[in-house]
């Protein structure tokens, strides 16, 4: 009784609001907390007002019609981990230009965040700051001779160095921000080159010759009609698909390829360069298939990037030189697609067509298209991102056009964009080595412009799911210099969608197991019919994070860390299960590092790892391969007794919160003393309401407390607060209330490092890392007043206890975060991949849980008399 919140008045305009609790005011037997420090938040997109949704648009990447106020100005070098984000306010546009100014003349860098207007305001050109710096200054930097190699300070950016010295003054802003900002000498040799030859005019094409007779684009309206699909022609087109594929997914891929093949099409895969585990599993299933090949070279494709259009290029010349693979069709797909209408219905509507090409043009007014895809701006790819170097011209005499980089293109087509020479081909290729998501673009402006031109469908015969609310989140900044949309994945409400569009659609995307696969199920089923009853593993999905040819360089020390704990949780689950007293036929002893890791799902809910790894019999000293499976505890808890305030359904905490999807990419929540939570929560339909979040480390320690602003709408809200570094190791507790009454609360483990850099941790790293933040400080102000009020008691004790946790190493640093670990995990089973001396243990492959146990559903078995696998 007696306490009361007093707040600002401030608006936030339909966003987020947030306060910092800055002290107590204590009144006779009144307690007030006094907030200021508004804070407006941009992440909460669902507490904004709804907005139409577009749900059958197919304008795959390109920024959308619903996102004008997206600002795509520079980039500034980023140095320094930005700690603040959500804190920033937003600075005038003329202060912005005066501070470029200054900062410019000083040439010093100082942290800047991506959420101001103009992120590009400050750069970094060499350590050695200077009052009266001048243009004449920058000159002199950049013509001079070769250069050391690149030097950092811990608060500044790189000096700029070179191979050789740039052939022109680079003065362009974006360029010299691109330069401070790439990692290697080589791509900024890159990047200095590119924008020296276009400074001189001889990078782009002025004009382009077009040799398309007709005025604007061809109108070809091509009518979906049910039956004849059905009906099978003499002389049936064949198909090349052509797979590019990324990422760990490899039974979602063979699920899809499984929907898509047939012994008379083609596939052709290609597996970035730096999915080495997929490029592993797609060898072994390609073997199987003579129809199936996988290219001998590998890119890496980034999101936008200019290797995406070089990768299609190559493999249509691939292809086209493959004299025994007589193909009609070049469609390209993803890991992410998948088809709702069989093989047959494709082939007979293509045969029927076959002289078309099918792309989905954006369907916008062209000049807008052309600005907020930034096809009037440079680009360069290098170091696995996509640089901007500043303006340019659209060449002149063509149609500039574009859309979804997913298409359907016939033979005819594909050799002349592959073999030409003519003026329109070349010049096209060159004007698009240097576009942000050039494959949106050159297909559609190469046709449009050609004698192919009247062969065009303004559609790819695809659906893809968009939301444009959720999808449009500028969330490829780390690797593209601009902001972009991505499509959501598909959930089972939106199955009636696959049937009841007006227009030919044969594929859509994008589904993602780890997200929902009961839609593919659904899908899979509608196309082929059920599976036969018992069949098993239907409902399960199984996808690799860590596979031992990889190299354990590829885990971090959390990772690590936290595997190694599973595998001896696991063991000490097998010995008070199968264990019998003088009988050690069941007790092991954990050896090396794990063989690979496994998330499992069950229903579309995460069930925790799968680790397999190696242990030694101690009753017959032999080594066994073993699987555990470990699954999170249940760490949230509503009240108890309930409180009357019902909006909230659950809070978690995390890293890798993905927006669009609305889930924690770091599935499982392995935290460690250097990483950045956010806390995330989901509500319930209801009337507005403010909540207070309060962190409370593992010593009591509150180390962090807000508020939110709820609106009646809302269904998720989360926030990372700008926490000082190291984490203390521990559980942490999270406590939300609703005037000051405790609604809910949930727990988190920032494990302590058994690890640093792979190696066994010293004593004076685990000391650095262990110790929690310097003066146990969280935050610039202390919220040490508010332990007595939430009755939340700091203990000397624990304090001590926690100080001598820190200085842990070897055999007690792994007790403590066994005990730690086994506090929020719990091990599920146990089995063996192999003979085994324990005679009690099952066998992996007859389990339901196991990575080796049964999934018929991603299978790939030999070709059925029809010519399909499904």
């Amino acid at each position: 009784p007696g306490l009361c919140t007093w707040r600002g008045n401030k608006s936030c305009q339909g966003k987020t609001m947030s306060t910092s609790i800055q002290g107590l005011l204590v009144y006779g037997p009144s307690i007030c907390v006094a907030s200021v420090g508004l804070l407006c938040m941009d992440g909460y997109f669902s507490h904004r007002p709804k907005e139409k949704t577009r749900t059958d648009s197919n304008n795959e990447n390109s920024v959308p019609k619903d996102f004008e106020n997206i600002d795509n100005s520079n980039f500034a070098p980023r140095t320094q981990r930005q700690k603040h984000q959500s804190e920033l306010v937003k600075k005038p546009l003329s202060k912005q230009k005066e501070h470029l100014r200054k900062k410019l003349e000083e040439e010093k860098v100082k942290e800047n965040s991506l959420l101001g207007k103009s992120s590009n305001e400050v750069v970094q050109l060499n350590d050695k700051p200077g009052k009266n710096s001048s243009d004449s200054n920058l000159k002199d930097m950049y013509t001079s001779p070769r250069q050391q190699p690149l030097k950092r300070t811990a608060d500044s950016s790189p000096e700029l160095r070179y191979e050789q010295p740039p052939k022109c003054e680079v003065t362009g802003k974006e360029a010299i921000s691109a330069m401070s900002r790439a990692k290697t000498k080589q791509c900024r040799q890159e990047i200095a080159d590119v924008y020296c030859q276009h400074k001189h005019e001889k990078l782009m094409p002025e004009k382009v010759t077009r040799f398309c007779t007709l005025e604007g684009k061809a109108n070809n309206n091509v009518q979906w009609d049910e039956d004849s699909v059905e009906y099978m022609p003499a002389n049936p087109v064949r198909i090349a698909f052509v797979l590019v594929v990324h990422g760990r997914a490899s039974r979602q891929l063979q699920r899809m390829f499984k929907a898509i093949y047939h012994k008379d099409h083609f596939y052709y895969i290609h597996v970035d360069k730096r999915s080495n585990y997929l490029h592993r599993q797609v060898l072994q299933f390609a073997n199987q298939y003579p129809n199936v090949r996988v290219t001998s070279w590998r890119m890496a494709t980034i999101w936008g990037g200019a290797s995406l259009l070089s990768t299609y290029l190559q493999s249509m010349r691939d292809l086209m030189e493959m004299n025994d693979w007589p193909w009609d069709f070049f469609i390209n797909l993803s890991a992410a697609d998948y088809p709702i209408r069989t093989n047959d219905q494709l082939v007979a509507f293509l045969s029927r067509y076959r002289d078309m090409n099918f792309l989905k043009s954006h369907g916008r007014d062209n000049a807008r298209f052309i600005r907020k895809q930034g096809l009037d701006r440079l680009f360069l790819e290098c170091d696995t991102h996509m640089w901007r170097l500043g303006d340019r011209k659209i060449p002149e005499g063509i149609a500039v056009d574009g859309g979804s980089d997913w298409f359907l293109l016939n033979r005819k087509f594909v050799e002349y964009v592959t073999f030409s020479n003519d003026d329109l081909v070349t010049k096209m290729k060159r004007f698009y080595s240097y576009t942000l998501l050039p494959a949106e673009s050159f297909f559609h402006t190469v046709l449009e412009n050609s004698l192919y031109c009247d062969s065009m469908v303004d559609n790819n015969l695809r659906i893809t799911n968009w939301n444009r609310k959720l999808g449009c989140k500028c969330q490829y900044k780390h690797i593209v210099d601009w902001c972009g949309c991505s499509p959501n994945d598909f959930k089972p409400a939106d199955f009636h969608r696959f049937q009841q569009t007006a227009r030919p659609t044969f594929f859509a995307r994008k589904f993602e197991a780890v997200v929902n696969q009961e839609i593919i199920g659904q899908l899979d089923y509608y196309l082929y019919g059920n599976y036969p009853p018992g069949t098993p593993g239907l409902r399960s999905y199984w996808e690799n994070v860590y596979d031992e040819p990889d190299g354990v360089h590829t885990l971090s020390d959390v990772a690590l860390t936290m595997y190694h704990a599973f595998v001896r949780l696991g063991l000490r689950r097998a010995e008070s299960s199968f264990h019998s007293a003088g009988d050690n036929s069941c007790r092991y002893y954990p050896m090396g590092h794990p063989v690979s890791v496994h998330l499992y799902f069950l229903a579309d809910r995460f069930q925790g790892f799968l680790i397999r790894h190696h242990a030694t019999n101690l009753a017959v000293s032999k080594l066994e391969t073993l699987e555990t499976w470990v699954m999170p505890k249940k760490v949230f808890k509503i009240a108890s007794p309930p409180s009357d305030f019902g909006r909230l359904q659950f809070s978690e905490i995390g890293t890798e919160w993905d927006a669009k999807e609305r889930l924690f990419r770091n599935f499982g929540g392995l935290l460690g003393p250097t990483d950045e939570p956010v806390g995330m929560q989901k509500w319930g339909k209801g009337p507005n309401v403010t909540v207070t979040v309060i962190w409370v480390d593992p010593v009591n320690v509150i180390a962090a407390t807000y508020d939110i602003l709820i609106e009646s709408s809302a269904e998720f809200t989360h926030y990372k607060p700008p926490l000082n570094l190291p984490l203390r190791p521990g559980v942490w507790t999270i406590k939300i209330l609703h005037h000051w009454v405790q609604v809910a609360e949930t727990k988190f483990l920032v494990t302590p490092l058994t690890f640093s850099n792979r190696q066994p941790i010293k004593q004076e790293e685990a000391m650095k890392y262990h110790s929690g933040p310097p003066k146990n400080a969280y935050m610039e102000q202390s919220f040490q007043g508010l332990n007595p009020v939430l009755n939340i008691p700091v203990s000397a004790a624990r304090l001590d206890q926690a100080k001598r946790n820190a200085a842990l190493v070897g055999a007690r640093l792994d007790a403590w975060v066994d005990s730690l670990v086994g506090s929020v995990w719990s091990a599920v089973d146990i089995c063996s991949t192999g003979p085994t001396a324990c005679p009690v243990m099952q066998a992996c492959t007859q389990t339901a849980w196991s990575s080796l146990s049964p999934d018929p559903k991603s299978e790939l078995g030999p070709v059925k008399p029809d010519g399909r696998l499904r």
